[in-house]
C-alpha cells in the first residue's frame, strides 16, 4: 500500500462518524444521566406508572408451560380449566412468568392472581416472585384472553 492510500484510508476512517455527531451523542448520554440522577435524588414521584386501585374481582391461578406454544390454566385449588395448544398471549405471558420464577428458584405449581381493579386494570401478579404484568397494556383482545378467565367476566 502506498504512503497517498493509506492517508487516503485514515482520512475515511476518520470520518465514518463525524466528530460532530459523537459530541452531539455524548451530550444526550450526559443529560440523560442527569436528568435520571437529578429525579432520584430529589425524591421525584414517577410517572407513567398505573395509578393504584382496589380489586373488584380476583382469581387464583396455575399456568403451567408445555413446550413453546402450548399452556395449561388449573385452579388455585389443582383442578384443570383448560388447556391451549396455541395459546399466543396466554403462552407469551406465561413463558415471562416463567422466566421470573427460573430466576427465583419458584416452581410452577405456585397460584397467581389475575385481578380487575376498580379503575378497569387487568393485572397478573406472581406473589413468590414480586413479578407483575399489566395485562391492560397489551390491548383489547390480548386483555380479553385473560379477562374471560375470572369470575362474572
Amino acid at each position: 500500500m502506498t504512503h497517498a492510500s493509506h492517508d487516503l484510508l485514515r482520512e475515511r476512517d476518520r470520518d465514518m462518524i463525524p466528530t460532530p455527531l459523537l459530541r452531539l451523542m455524548l451530550a444526550l448520554v450526559a443529560a440523560s444521566l442527569l436528568l435520571v440522577s437529578g429525579a432520584v435524588l430529589t425524591g421525584r414521584t414517577p410517572t407513567g406508572q398505573p395509578k393504584e386501585s382496589p380489586v373488584t374481582a380476583d382469581r387464583q391461578l396455575i399456568l403451567k408451560t408445555g413446550g413453546a406454544k402450548s399452556v395449561t390454566l388449573y385452579d388455585a385449588d389443582g383442578s384443570f380449566l383448560t388447556h391451549l395448544d396455541h395459546g399466543g398471549f396466554v403462552t407469551v405471558v406465561a413463558s415471562g412468568l416463567d422466566r421470573a420464577r427460573t430466576v427465583a428458584r419458584v416452581g410452577q405449581d405456585v397460584p397467581v392472581t389475575l385481578a380487575r381493579h376498580e379503575n378497569g386494570r387487568l393485572t397478573l401478579s406472581d406473589p413468590a416472585t414480586g413479578w407483575t404484568v399489566e395485562l391492560t397494556a397489551f390491548g383489547s383482545d390480548n386483555e380479553a384472553a385473560f379477562a374471560a378467565l375470572l369470575p362474572g367476566e
